[in-house]
């Protein structure tokens, strides 16, 4: 192997880098100010000036470091003073006043130790003091709640309405949320409210409107510019309790004065600006030539050209996110700098000779008509795709490369960054606290910085040039924001770079193919189909990039989370950078053997120890134990269980709430088999996990309960079902079905046709009666899914289903149903074949006579853990383990005292998921064991 040339000379200029970065710093510091310290504030900065100016003044021997004090000194004062004029809106005005208010005093209560009491107020609405320090007081109701204030108040849409997608809460999916950015001019009370001598406010505060589900398509509409009037509420900010821990309320909102809530739709009063509807019409013009491409190309083509991902499927956001590829569907700087390098070239030979190429340097353009047209294209391209954080940090960047351009100056990458950030934070303090402006800024740092060196040290290695090129600069770019993303979301990929050295080829391609069907939507339908069919190609590459990459097993790996999670991951990237030589462009180094065990070292262990397979993870950890039964994944607020049948191979009884808890609770378990996936009932706690138990494995069939409400979760359980191959059959009372040697079960519940007084989905969840390890001496469970009293009360009743004698012929299947496949079993479950000797655990627990429940040896408690239980199930069960599935501080108060003293009064030994994380069960039924496994999230 050739030696590596001598180091790569450093010509990158750092001499804006330290201004960017304490500008960035102090603002940073500053937002997070009570307002009240903002007069401190000024006046620190007042004299930071002072001595700035005296230190430039002052002359000696020190002069240079004089300078770069001074500077950092002026820098800090001008950060401090534009982010406290910025965010004077916040705290002025009465939105903020009602937004926070100062409560009154309630009935009955002295105003102070030594006050009289207050006669009781007449009803009306809520009185309003002024409490002395600009803040407005509110009177209580007569249940002690805080009134909700209404006012008319006059807007202008500063952003695009914003769909946040829904999430599981409780047995439900949460409803969608629109969000809407505003600037509020004008205040009124709301009509009908209107005190005497009350007149309209004018103000300029920023505010954020939280549309309901009912009206969210009048809101839709709207386009930035748009001028309105709007009766609303003004929800009050939740205050952060110190003492409840990082994750119990969200950081109060740093760019918005208040949150509103409109009450009706919005009455228009001015239409939007010229510039805005022309760029409304070209989105829409986009979206309009996609309509007839496939659902992947049909969602992601818009959000890859402005940053319109409405209709992305949510499977596919996922997969992008997981293979680290979630800057191509949010705009980002890369697709200004793609236009502009059309435009203008790319990165000249020579950064010390101003030049340019592309368009311009084929048409013979002047450098100043250049950069008029390059300013013209950047501002056009803001408009478009929205002034996002990333668009911003590219537009200021790419604006002040084209006044070098246009002054004759060199385009020097480094310090063109570092003037665009302090100008930016300067101009928009707010981005100081914005990821997507950290992470742009830091990738584009990156590319600069380490990109050239390490590329220049691949193809010293003998890399074709441009294969080396792209490696070095994804390397780069990933070593630069890894440490961050680990902050939002503590995982890693080890298909990033791979994905995006794949994605790459089409990125570009994409891009001016979908500005193109842009730019001649307005002028012709047909041409601009025409262009969209051409980008359906690099389109639907970059999707099958996206899916296949987050199908292998690395694409999503825990890390830890926070500051610790980031500096551990800094100090795996340095250690990378040192031991593989190939990332350096120094010299050869004389003492190699260090580096080479190194490199072997890393490349055996890293691996294993992110992938975490069940072998490695049992001897780190002890879990999953040898042996296990059953298992109850730790999964939050929701049911999630795991009957073992052989090694690699289990039953799933429900799915939980998230797909990538459920994923990562089998992948622990070394499960990649899963012969049928129960799902007790179409609740979202129980089967929103579904894609993730599907992700990688497979599944024989999924078996479902005879209710199909709600109707919503189970649209979206059939159509993943129908996505993956995988049959869907419906349980029945009486079934019995066996897997492996060792695992079989009955379905107990529900009955058809349903019990009239137990009715809903609750009651009609999927109830099984299990029996685990060897025939000699199986564990007997109960796994009653959310059953209420009066389905417990109609199963007791009920008992066992009959036994089917052995010469009686089993039943037909019911129509449309087939055979299911047992994975490994060499088995074929045809639902009816009565394979477990019912008998024998009647005479274990009851002897003969008609079929009873009988003791159990492990239950599944009913609604995890609820109140509602039926006592005489209960006490007929007399568990000898109950297990509870749960999520920590819960607001359902599962599981309820009473249920739990309950069954320890039985004689239980009471397992909850939220005290000591996944459970599993084993031994037998003589020699029945518990073990757990605590996960980070509980501390």
């Amino acid at each position: 192997m050739p030696a590596l040339p001598a180091a790569v000379p450093d010509r990158t200029d750092y001499r804006l880098l330290l201004p960017a970065v304490t500008a960035w710093l102090v603002t940073a510091v500053v937002l997070d100010v009570d307002a009240r310290h903002h007069p401190a504030l000024l006046m620190g900065a007042l004299a930071g000036g002072t001595i700035a100016f005296g230190l430039l003044t002052s002359k000696g021997p020190h002069r240079s470091i004089h300078r770069l004090a001074a500077a950092v000194l002026l820098i800090a004062a001008a950060a401090a003073t534009t982010t406290v004029l910025h965010t004077a809106d916040l705290h002025r005005g009465p939105l903020p006043a009602l937004a926070h208010p100062t409560p009154a005093p309630a009935r009955g209560e002295p105003d102070s130790p030594g006050s009289p009491e207050k006669p009781p107020a007449a009803d009306g609405p809520p009185a309003r003091s002024d409490s002395g320090d600009g803040r407005t007081s509110l009177s209580l109701s007569g249940d002690g709640r805080t009134a909700k204030p209404e006012v008319t108040v006059e807007a202008t849409i500063t952003g695009d309405p914003k769909l946040h997608g829904s999430h599981t809460r409780g047995s439900a999916l949460s409803q969608p949320t629109l969000t809407v950015s505003a600037l509020v001019t004008r205040v009124r009370p709301a009509t009908g409210v209107e005190q005497a001598g009350a007149v309209a406010t004018v103000t300029r505060t920023p505010i954020t409107l939280l549309i309901r589900t009912q009206d969210a398509e009048q809101w839709q509409q709207l386009i930035p510019s748009t001028q309105l009037e709007v009766q609303a509420e003004v929800l009050p900010e939740q205050p952060v309790n110190p003492s409840a821990g990082a994750g119990s309320a969200a950081r109060p909102r740093t760019d918005s004065a208040a949150l509103l809530a409109p009450q009706g739709p919005p009455r228009i009063l001015a239409q939007p600006s010229l510039p805005q509807r022309l760029a409304a019409q070209l989105r829409r013009g986009l979206r309009d030539a996609c309509d007839h491409l496939s659902p992947d190309v049909r969602g992601l083509l818009p959000g890859l050209v402005v940053g319109d991902v409405t209709r992305l499927p949510d499977d596919l956001a996922d997969a992008f996110r997981s293979t680290d590829l979630g800057h191509l569907v949010a705009v980002s700087g890369a697709n200004l700098a793609i236009i502009l390098a059309v435009l203008v070239g790319g990165t000249p030979a020579d950064p010390d000779v101003p030049g340019r190429g592309g368009l311009a340097g084929l048409l013979g353009l002047s450098f100043r008509t250049t950069a008029l047209l390059g300013t013209g294209l950047t501002l056009a391209f803001v408009t478009i795709c929205r002034p996002d954080p990333s668009v911003l940090r590219a537009a200021a960047t790419g604006l002040i490369g084209l006044l070098a351009l246009a002054t004759g100056r060199p385009r020097r990458g480094l310090p063109t960054l570092a003037g665009a950030v302090l100008i930016l934070v300067l101009v928009d303090p707010y981005l100081a606290r914005s990821y997507g402006f950290l992470l742009s800024a830091l990738a584009t740092a990156g590319l600069l910085i380490l990109g050239p060196r390490w590329t220049a040290a691949l193809r010293a290695r003998r890399w074709p040039h441009h294969l080396a090129s792209a490696v070095g600069a994804t390397a780069a770019a990933q070593a630069f924001c890894s440490p961050v993303t680990v902050l939002l979301a503590p995982r890693i990929s080890l298909v990033g770079i791979p994905c995006n050295l794949l994605a790459e080829i089409a990125v570009a391609p994409a891009t001016l193919l979908g500005f193109g069907a842009l730019a001649v939507a307005p002028l012709s339908k047909g041409a601009a189909e025409f262009l969209a069919d051409l980008a359906a190609l690099p389109v639907g590459w970059l999707a099958a990039v996206a899916r296949r990459g987050a199908e292998l097993p690395g694409a999503e790996l825990a890390w830890p989370g926070g500051m610790f999670g980031s500096a551990l991951l800094v100090v795996v990237i340095v250690a990378l950078a040192w031991a593989l030589p190939p990332l350096l462009g120094g010299r050869r180094s004389g003492r190699r053997c260090p580096r080479v065990w190194s490199v072997i070292a890393v490349a055996v262990l890293l691996p294993i120890i992110l992938l975490r397979p069940p072998v490695v993870s049992r001897l780190a950890t002890g879990w999953p134990v040898r042996g296990w039964r059953l298992a109850m994944c730790d999964i939050g607020q929701g049911d999630m269980t795991v009957l073992a049948v052989e090694p690699g191979s289990a039953v799933v009884v429900d799915a939980g709430p998230d797909p990538k808890s459920a994923d990562a609770c089998l992948r622990e378990l070394g499960v990649t088999r899963v012969p049928v996936l129960i799902l007790t009932h179409f609740h979202a706690d129980h089967v929103e996990g579904m894609p993730g138990v599907l992700r990688g494995r497979e599944v024989g069939a999924i078996e479902v309960t005879a209710s199909n409400e709600p109707e919503g979760e189970r649209s979206r359980v059939l159509r993943w079902a129908a996505d993956d191959r995988v049959p869907v059959l419906r349980a029945e009372r009486g079934e019995r079905r066996t897997a492996g040697a060792q695992l079989a079960w009955q379905v107990v519940w529900p009955t058809s046709p349903p019990t009239l007084d137990a009715t809903g989905p609750n009651n009609s969840s999927i109830a099984i009666l299990a029996t685990l390890g060897p025939p000699a001496a199986p564990i007997r469970v109960a796994l009653l899914g959310d059953l209420e009293p009066p389905a417990q009360a109609a199963l007791l009743t009920l008992g066992l289903p009959p036994t089917p004698r052995p010469d009686e012929p089993a039943p037909p299947p019911p129509a449309g149903t087939e055979p299911i496949a047992v994975h490994g079993t060499g088995r074929t479950l045809d639902g009816w074949a009565a394979t477990v000797n019912a008998a024998d655990s009647v005479d274990r627990y009851g002897g003969p006579g008609p079929p009873r429940m009988g003791r159990v040896d492990v239950l599944k408690v009913a609604h995890h853990g609820s109140a509602n239980q039926d006592w005489a199930l209960m006490a007929t069960l007399r568990p000898r383990l109950a297990l509870i599935s749960c999520g920590i501080g819960n607001p359902y108060g599962h599981p309820a005292p009473q249920t739990v003293s309950g069954l320890r009064a039985l004689g239980a030994t009471v397992v909850r998921t939220d005290r000591v994380g996944d459970i599993a069960v084993l031994g037998d039924a003589p020699s029945l064991a518990v073990a757990s496994h605590l996960r980070s999230a509980h501390g």
